[in-house]
């Protein structure tokens, strides 16, 4: 019975080492990436805007479009803005071992750190990013509704599905260079393949049940759902959190497996 209590304070103790190691990296992470900007801040924002404002033009100005709901501004930003956090965080993990090896050989934290670490800088950017989307539907009269209450659902679920992609890439990539090329590739067709610049309601019916298994499909009805409503898929979310959780237990189980290796390889 003794021994059992003590294992409680020492899970504690590992716990809060792990959080505290994980905080400093995150901080180097955003220190080092805005020290020598002048716009700081303000660079984590610009590229989602400059893409929402291009595609705002192409679809409202040019071909003018019916896509989406209105503000169309509003709709985009809304799934715009976690998909950056998304893209930037996968895109990083395919570098997370073979940027930093020396360092990564040389401490005793947990390897998996140097995934999360990414996970959660790009999540902070994407926090961060969040009053310009409520500036544009303030300005754009998009009217807020209870659905709001799901915004840290989705935020939830997003934090599992690309921590756990991020596990399953990183170690990956160090036996198979070619994966990085592969990846960037993969995010940029699943771009185009994701309700971002569309919903699904403007796809065709035969694709809109085989769209819902996307696992972005559903988080990103969660964040739209605040302004729009009618854009809730709760279909749609049962399978992202199911693929969101399963895609986290791969990504864990794979590192696992492959983390001794992967130190043996950088």
């Amino acid at each position: 019975m003794s021994s059992f209590a003590e294992v409680r304070p020492q899970q504690r103790t590992a716990f809060a080492r792990y959080r505290h190691s994980l905080w400093l990296l995150t901080q180097r992470d955003l220190r080092v990436r805005y020290s020598t900007s002048v716009l700081g801040y303000f660079w984590s924002i610009l590229d989602p805007l400059v893409m929402a404002g291009i595609y705002w033009f192409v679809f409202t100005q040019v071909f003018q479009r019916p896509v989406g709901d209105e503000p169309y501004i509003v709709f985009l930003l809304a799934a715009l803005l976690p998909w950056m956090w998304f893209n930037g965080a996968v895109s990083d993990c395919t570098r997370a071992f073979l940027r930093e090896a020396k360092l990564i050989r040389s401490t005793r934290i947990p390897r998996t750190i140097w995934v999360n670490r990414l996970v959660l800088s790009k999540g902070i950017e994407f926090l961060a990013a969040i009053p310009v989307l409520i500036l544009f539907a303030i300005v754009y009269r998009a009217e807020l509704n209870v659905d709001a209450v799901l915004f840290p659902l989705a935020i939830v679920l997003q934090t599992a599905l690309t921590a756990g992609v991020g596990l399953l890439v990183a170690p990956l990539v160090v036996f198979f260079r070619d994966l990085e090329r592969a990846v960037k590739l993969i995010l940029r067709f699943l771009f185009y393949a994701s309700p971002i610049i569309y919903g699904t309601s403007n796809l065709p019916p035969e694709l809109q049940f085989w769209a819902a298994f996307n696992p972005l499909t559903g988080i990103f009805s969660l964040y739209r759902a605040a302004f729009f409503p009618d854009q809730l898929d709760w279909f749609a979310v049962a399978v992202s959190a199911a693929m969101s959780l399963a895609f986290l237990g791969l990504g864990l189980l794979v590192f696992s497996r492959a983390e001794r290796a992967v130190l043996k390889e950088i």
